[in-house]
């Protein structure tokens, strides 16, 4: 009798403590659950395998992109459903070793391992970063995690971003507006607020493909010195700076912020990579771009925050981010940004929150990838396609929810005088 999914259903129910709000469709054939929700496809036995050996996101995360368990229906409404059971049980949530003293709970395991055969476990999918111990954020490990991330081939990020090549939060007009204008809008916001005028020099951290370089060189006539630790990115870049005529404007760097050296800049820009620093560096982060600057010159730093924890030292790097998307990165919430920021020397003058306009950016983004889904397979792998549609879809949910933000945080080096250089309404950005 084909009943694999019933009993999973059933088991699952008893570890979590509640009903299970989306299907199951088992190997068998075998499906139960609420009619007409999405369902979670259990592909093998070995998914469960990967679940019992990594209990929690990362055995979850395994068996995803090892193709072990797919979702059926819309995506986004799987995800959300499953957010509350799963990923966001809340600080409160049992440990498993508290869920272990409950004896149903021990039998629901007892009969997972059951139901999951042989107790081999199986070996984590090739796209998971293989760890080293050793310090995090040095300069070698930073351009370890990085290379995993971005040198994944040009071709595959043109895919999924679209002709702009902007990895980060755009800007948005109207929701209805195409990706290109939005991402475009967003370059120059950043060049406005950082009041940008010809002749001047910036200071690019993390310039990705070279896409605020070009953009701020074209349009504001400044020279650009753009960084970046992916070699990929930056070849991308040089050949786009020549190809738009900019090399006299542009140039672009395999180097670590740590390293630059030839200061002073009238700006810096800092785009969705502070994310990569780490808390225990960003103090050191703050005070190398504070020192890059003349005195007046203004920092425009954008970055993801995580919500405030009541224990931060209970802050853990999320499972499934760390193993398979951004290896050592690390978000705090906006008011340590600030903080770390004011202990650097910088006076922060303005903080903006475009959380909605990162939901909007990611639903594009999966949307590019699941158009072009055979091609991105071929350029990539199956299980990185995997990854990056789930890493993306999930993302846009936590936007939406209000579980993570985007601030752009605006700071200039004011000099001893107290004349920031801002003007009187700073929102005209004049």
């Amino acid at each position: 009798m084909a009943d694999a999914a019933l009993r999973l259903t059933r088991l699952f129910e008893q570890l979590l403590g509640a009903p299970l709000p989306v299907r199951i469709r088992a190997w068998d054939g075998s499906q139960a659950g609420p009619p007409g929700a999405p369902a979670l496809v259990v592909h093998n036995r070995r998914a469960l395998r990967r679940l019992l050996f990594k209990p929690g996101e990362l055995g979850l995360a395994r068996a995803w992109v090892a193709g072990d368990l797919d979702i059926e229906g819309d995506l986004y409404t799987a995800l959300d459903l499953l957010a509350g059971l799963i990923w966001e049980r809340g600080e409160d949530a049992r440990t498993l070793r508290e869920a272990l003293r409950d004896p149903s709970v021990r039998a629901a395991v007892r009969g997972l391992v059951k139901l999951a055969g042989p107790p081999l476990p199986p070996a984590p999918p090739a796209e998971e970063v293989r760890r080293r111990r050793g310090h995090l954020h040095t300069r070698r490990t930073d351009r370890r995690a990085i290379s995993h991330h971005y040198d994944v081939g040009n071709d595959f990020y043109e895919l999924v971003l679209g002709p702009s090549m902007v990895y980060s939060c755009a800007y948005w007009p109207a929701p209805d507006a195409t990706l290109e204008t939005a991402q475009r809008d967003k370059l120059e916001l950043v060049c406005r607020k950082l009041a940008l005028k010809p002749g001047q020099r910036l200071l690019d951290v993390g310039c990705g493909w070279g896409s605020m370089a070009v953009h701020a060189a074209r349009e504001h006539g400044v020279r650009v010195v753009g960084i970046t630790l992916s070699q990929e990115q930056a070849a991308y870049a040089r050949k786009r700076a020549a190809d738009e005529g900019l090399t006299d404007k542009v140039e672009i760097r395999v180097q670590d912020y740590r390293d630059v050296d030839d200061g002073p800049y009238d700006a810096v820009s800092s785009i969705g990579m502070a994310e990569h620093v780490g808390a225990e560096r960003y103090l050191e982060y703050a005070r190398d771009l504070y020192a890059l600057l003349k005195p007046g010159g203004r920092l425009l730093n954008h970055q993801i925050a995580r919500r405030p924890q009541r224990d931060e030292s209970a802050y853990d790097v999320d499972a499934f981010i760390d193993a398979y998307v951004f290896p050592d990165g690390e978000l705090q919430p906006v008011g340590t940004t600030v903080t770390m920021l004011e202990r650097a020397g910088f006076e922060v003058r303005d903080v903006e929150s475009i959380r909605e306009h990162y939901a909007h950016t990611l639903r594009r983004w999966v949307a590019n990838l699941e158009a072009g889904w055979e091609r991105a397979v071929k350029l990539t792998s199956p299980g990185r396609a995997r990854v990056w549609r789930l890493y993306m879809a999930a993302s846009a949910l936590s936007f939406e929810r209000n579980r993570i933000g985007v601030n752009q945080v605006l700071a200039v080096r004011t000099p001893l005088s107290g004349a920031s250089g801002m003007p009187l309404r700073a929102r005209t950005w004049n």
